[in-house]
């Protein structure tokens, strides 16, 4: 004998609804709408059911100083009934009763061509796609390939280069081992391939749109970018002789060594690194962009001007409101044990425990972002410096949960604030203890970092030594190697790589 828990269906149920991000829990419902008949959604327009029954809590946690206000954002009924009768009216009085025999409808009333029509307003992404191409860049040169008078020779030669170009627009292959596999696969006895012709070829397609591609490596792409620049650029010349004998020394910033070997002065210099910095080292990345990737918040955190307090509620456009059938649920009968009644029945039940588990899962997604908010008031107010220390288990007992739960709800959720969109984790970091026995937030020292970059000398760039000074001196004792690691995870490169002539 023993006393065990046992993860029922519901409770099961009830634990995916909570960790899945909004795209999924949107999937799900609508395989629950699918395959349950018992389920439909409700219509703005038949009025809203009380707040516990269609799974939407509301909190109202107001204090003195700093409060926070949680109410549901109400869900008007637009109509456009008025609209349409002054659309009706306005062609009326355009369009006389009487037409004449020999005239057309067209003469009258102008209307869009077939084809050409206006963009209907509910296609959201009509604009972005207006601009977006769907053709790779390999399909984009071989478009101007087909386009370009070439013999059959050079034509396959090519081809076979465009094989080999990765997304940036660069050769992913050996040069040496490309002309060598060329010469065998083109080449013949009586008229072998020469280097100098596949080069000639090379150089024809790094002409083609945009310029620069089919490169051998940076340098290749941004003298081909140079060459098609005007005579008339200034520094033209000198900027291709950095490119093309100094581009190492460039990279390592090592600017006295090039204005000795050049024998040119440092503004001169800056007018050549402005130029280079106008070229563009991906040319590839132009035809073939990264599709954006959008993100649906979950939370939206806004701020009452009037009563100076945070108001946190639940998206309300990220879930359809669900309801039970009632005409398919008066039809099960108690004691009718008959297969239809049962298939209904246990529709009924899980209809109910659905609704139920989303109403839990919504619950639970504002009472814990309502705890992240009044912990975090600092941030909202004035930015990451403000941040504090949180971590799961802070917020699991203030809501009287699990930090397994916590971790569910804060996985893949976002929060819409007035400083951007952010995911529930990001308001959890560790502590680093100041001098005077308090606690700073690592993402408050990483803020303070990024300030410090941006406000440095670009001649003396700080060093991580001389960065983890400066917060000593705030009362922040950070070694720096530490400071290291958050300066990578900003992305921000060393102080060597961070000089610049001013």
């Amino acid at each position: 004998m023993g006393q065990h828990l046992t993860m029922t269906p519901q409770l099961q149920q009830a634990i995916k609804l909570l960790q899945l991000s909004t795209l999924d829990l949107q999937q799900e419902i609508q395989q629950a709408l699918d395959s349950n008949p018992m389920l439909e959604v409700e219509e703005d327009s038949e009025g809203h059911q009380d707040n516990h029954e269609n799974g939407v809590s509301k909190h109202d946690t107001a204090k003195e100083s700093g409060a926070t206000d949680f109410s549901e954002v109400p869900q008007e009924n637009s109509s456009n009934e008025t609209e349409v009768r002054e659309i009706d009216q306005e062609w009326g009085e355009n369009i006389p009763e009487d037409l004449a025999v020999d005239s057309s409808w067209d003469d009258v009333y102008q209307h869009a061509p077939t084809g050409l029509s206006a963009p209907s307003s509910d296609d959201d992404n009509f604009y972005e796609n207006q601009n977006s191409t769907t053709d790779s860049l390999e399909e984009h040169l071989r478009w101007q390939l087909n386009l370009t008078p070439m013999s059959d020779r050079d034509r396959a030669i090519a081809f076979a280069i465009l094989d080999c170009i990765n997304a940036d627009g660069y050769l992913n292959t050996d040069w040496q081992e490309l002309v060598e596999s060329l010469q065998q696969d083109i080449g013949t006895e009586e008229d072998p391939l020469d280097v100098e012709e596949v080069d000639a070829v090379l150089h024809r397609l790094q002409m083609f749109d945009p310029v620069g591609v089919c490169s051998r490596d940076l340098r290749d792409c941004l003298l081909a970018q140079l060459k098609q620049l005007p005579e008339t650029t200034p520094a033209l010349k000198e900027t291709i002789q950095l490119v093309d004998q100094y581009l190492n020394l460039l990279g390592s910033k090592d600017y006295a060594t090039i204005m000795r070997r050049m024998k040119i002065k440092e503004d001169q210099l800056k007018d050549m690194i402005g130029l280079i910095q106008q070229l563009n080292p991906r040319p590839g990345e132009q035809i073939a962009p990264l599709q954006p990737e959008y993100v649906i918040p979950d939370v939206i955190v806004s701020k009452d001007i009037e009563h100076q307090r945070w108001k946190v509620e639940l998206n309300p456009e990220i879930a359809p409101r669900l309801r039970v059938n009632a005409s398919y649920a008066s039809m099960v009968k108690r004691a009718d044990s008959s297969d239809d009644n049962t298939y209904l029945r246990d529709n009924l039940q899980e209809a109910r425990w659905f609704i139920k588990s989303l109403q839990s899962r919504n619950e639970t997604l504002l009472k814990v972002a309502t705890k992240i908010v009044e912990h975090q008031l600092g941030f909202f107010e004035y930015g990451e410096e403000a941040m504090k220390p949180l971590v799961l288990h802070d917020i699991a007992e203030a809501v009287d949960m699990h930090e397994s739960t916590i971790s569910r709800v804060t996985t893949q959720k976002y929060m819409h604030t007035p400083r951007g969109i952010f995911e529930l984790k990001f308001f959890f970091s560790s502590h680093v203890s100041t001098s005077s026995g308090g606690e700073c937030s690592s993402t408050a020292i990483r803020a303070i970092i990024k300030k410090l970059v941006a406000s440095e000398n670009p001649k003396k760039p700080l060093s991580d030594s001389k960065i983890a000074t400066m917060l000593g001196d705030q009362g922040i004792q950070v070694a720096r190697r530490t400071i290291a690691k958050y300066r990578e995870a900003l992305n921000i490169p060393p102080s060597n790589e961070r000089k610049q002539l001013v």
